[in-house]
């Protein structure tokens, strides 16, 4: 059972930073801020699924037996799974599977490709996902307030579905479930605005270094064993690209020379529109070439042989 940011078994949490970074923002260049209701929104959503697959497993009725009691058995149908078999307080793997989880051979062999969407609302567990859903309010609703509703929309789902797909392409052995693609694609998405939008930022290096050390954390975490990060990388991927596309500003000091004849400034710089460019190209490649690769039933480690050390590296205190 692969969880995206917590692990694929075991009980490593997700460890997104939840810091703000307005405080690195020039807010007299800034424009609407819209209020945020899709983050939340999400979040419910999150939380629903939760209770519905809690549900469906129903513990008590399949587990029997003092050595396999469930745990919160107070909680009747709602109780969890024995720790011995999901140390996150969650369902099993069989109703994770029923439910949608992510499998590689459901997706290829049985043509059921909505599995790279449903697995991104499916959880291991409570721990799973209030780890995640804590990281999405912290991170989505700054953006949503800044961008709006459909433009982190569509990062979210997108860098979601780009997380899915290189998953798929290299963990084959396992079922996946988390937001932790979609989550990573906010990250991408906010370092690409801070690149392409650095004339607005009043304290550049310090934001930069700030969210570097996030995003290098974060990933990092993901070379221990059990944590799918190739979920990490492709929606972090998909994220920076989109944050190019979508997240663009006009740059400092036009509005001023709107309103002064004097002063001549282009809405959007050179490098911007170059940057715009690029990012379109990247991301349209990647996500057609891995659909296709993916679809076509192939195997990414048999096209990159060393690539299994990104989602883990073994070392003298773990194998993987």
């Amino acid at each position: 059972m692969a969880n995206r940011d917590s692990e694929r078994g075991g009980g490593k949490q997700n460890n997104i930073n939840n810091n703000n970074n307005n405080y690195f923002y020039d807010e007299s260049s800034s424009d609407t801020h819209w209020t945020s209701w899709l983050v939340p929104l999400i979040v419910v959503a999150n939380l629903a699924v939760f209770i519905a697959v809690m549900f469906v497993n129903d513990c008590p009725k399949k587990i029997n037996g003092p050595n396999k009691a469930c745990v919160a058995r107070f909680l009747g149908r709602f109780s969890f799974q024995p720790l011995r078999e999901n140390p996150l307080f969650g369902p099993s793997s069989s109703t994770l599977e029923k439910m949608g989880a992510l499998e590689w051979r459901k997706v290829v062999h049985e043509h059921q490709g909505w599995r790279l969407v449903t697995c991104m609302w499916l959880h291991a567990g409570i721990i799973h996902l209030l780890t995640n859903m804590l990281s999405l309010i912290f991170i989505g609703i700054r953006l949503e307030q800044q961008f709006g509703f459909i433009r982190v929309g569509l990062i979210y789902l997108i860098s979601g579905l780009g997380g899915s797909i290189l998953s798929s392409l290299f963990l084959q052995e396992s079922i996946s479930v988390g937001a932790s693609g979609a989550l990573f694609g906010l990250l991408g998405a906010m370092l690409s605005e801070l690149l392409t939008n650095w004339t607005i930022y009043a304290n550049k290096a310090a934001a930069l270094f700030t969210l570097l050390f996030i995003i290098a954390i974060n990933l990092g975490l993901g070379l221990l064993p059990r944590v799918d990060n190739f979920a990490h990388i492709g929606g972090f991927i998909t994220g920076f690209c989109l944050g190019f596309i979508l997240l663009v500003r006009p740059q400092h000091g036009w509005e001023s020379s709107r309103t002064n004849a004097s002063l001549t400034r282009r809405k959007y710089s050179i490098y911007q529109y170059v940057l715009f460019i690029v990012a379109v190209l990247l991301l349209v490649v990647c996500l057609t070439v891995g659909s296709v690769m993916l679809f076509k039933g192939e195997n990414g480690n048999k096209h990159c042989k060393w690539c299994h050390r990104l989602s883990c590296f073994p070392t003298s205190k773990w194998t993987c």
